[in-house]
């Protein structure tokens, strides 16, 4: 009823405005029996006349013309405000949680949402660090940066980014110490380095004689449950590790680390940032979103697998 009533007022300014049902009619994209009919309809409703009817015009009765001018100011209310909420949803505002990759995350994710941080001053940001999977639903987290293969996928909308390669590297003071391995059966001669989760991945991916990825039991020394540590301990000489090659990228440059079995351990591992499946995505997830993937484009990306 109260849609009805919106729409006859519409009606009425229209031919209010126009003078003519003719022309009202035509602008409404209606029949002109159907907009009189509405006319009437509202008139009965406000127990007044509003309009002077003659074959060649329409003019406003003084009750018309006072109840034009009420429903000019009250349209001209109501499309400033639409407007107003229409431009404001479309700027990136209010909390985002934001779930990343300890060491990636810190090196090559968290400046670009600290700069739009900067950019739009009413996007707020919540940001973790995990290295394990977290359950969005359950804990809240609006977007996350995931690297691996990922488990189901059925409420969630993942984006590809890239891809991330390991190597396996270690200080020429160690290949001095205890040789070079030139297979996967030398590596039972050697000192390992593994990270997260501590007690449980005493494996490293490795291809096989076919080319494919499999998980290869080695010996492990230490066990370090931090990238950055890793990275400390293998400088230091104390071991061989399997990393991310963006970790150890300079290094490698500078000879201070010295990559081994290249040919076994170059995996592309998946990098997907992912969100909760949602009918409508929020200007504040959308700006990251956009944002992280303009990121993973540009030339110097550790998104990349080279």
């Amino acid at each position: 009823m109260i849609n009805n009533q919106f729409v006859e007022i519409r009606h009425f300014v229209t031919v209010a405005q126009l003078g003519s049902f003719t022309l009202a009619a035509q602008a409404l994209g209606m029949t002109g029996s159907a907009l009189s009919k509405s006319i009437v309809r509202l008139e009965t409703r406000l127990g007044t006349k509003l309009l002077h009817r003659t074959t060649r015009r329409v003019s406003l009765t003084n009750d018309g013309d006072s109840y034009l001018k009420d429903c000019q100011n009250a349209m001209a209310i109501l499309d400033n405000a639409q407007s107003r909420l229409g431009s404001e949803q479309q700027i990136p505002s209010g909390r985002v949680r934001v779930d990343l990759p300890v060491t990636f995350g810190r090196r090559y994710i968290l400046p670009t949402l600290l700069s739009l941080s900067q950019k739009y001053p009413k996007l707020e940001l919540s940001i973790t660090f995990n290295d394990r999977a977290t359950d969005l639903f359950n804990d809240g987290i609006d977007l996350a940066v995931r690297v691996g293969q990922l488990g189901d996928t059925v409420d969630l909308v993942a984006r590809r980014l890239g891809e991330q390669r390991r190597v396996i590297c270690a200080s020429p003071a160690y290949f001095a110490r205890l040789g070079t391995p030139k297979d996967k059966a030398d590596l039972s001669q050697h000192q390992c380095i593994v990270g997260w989760p501590l007690g449980q991945q005493h494996r490293w991916l490795l291809k096989n004689e076919d080319g494919i990825i499999e998980a290869y039991d080695i010996p492990v020394r230490h066990e370090i449950a931090d990238c950055e540590a890793i990275l400390a301990a293998t400088l230091a000489g104390v071991g061989l590790a399997q990393v991310p090659i963006w970790l150890v990228e300079d290094y490698l440059k500078t000879g201070e680390l010295i990559s081994v079995l290249d040919e076994l351990a170059s995996d592309d591992t998946p990098i997907h940032l992912i969100w909760l499946k949602t009918p409508y995505l929020q200007p504040k997830l959308r700006v990251i979103i956009e944002a992280l993937a303009e990121l993973a484009k540009t030339p110097k990306s550790r998104f990349k697998a080279e």
